[in-house]
């Protein structure tokens, strides 16, 4: 299994991993916790831990090219809810 991890930095975390995991929700298996949440896709699990300051974001896929696919969903949904953030990127890290 690989795995990756960004930050998003905002005030606004929690909300971000609420809005990321009712979306998913209508296609893939959510849980939703008290720090953030959990999105099952096919190719591999997001993890969302909100903090004062960030969302943090754990992904794992059994694949590379699943990893890149799942990191690929997650950030552009985020940075679709995310928009008046302004225009930023997510940096991946192993």
């Amino acid at each position: 299994m690989l795995h990756s991890t960004a930050h998003f930095e905002t005030e606004h975390g929690k909300r971000y991993a609420t809005q990321l995991c009712r979306h998913f929700a209508h296609k893939i298996e959510t849980v939703e916790t008290e720090e953030g949440g959990e999105c099952r896709f096919s190719i591999g699990t997001a993890r969302l831990r909100a903090a004062p300051d960030r969302l943090t974001i754990e992904a794992s896929a059994p694949t590379a090219a699943e990893l890149a696919e799942l990191q690929s969903v997650v950030e552009s949904h985020l940075l679709r809810f995310a928009f008046r953030e302004g225009d930023r990127r997510l940096d991946w890290a192993a």
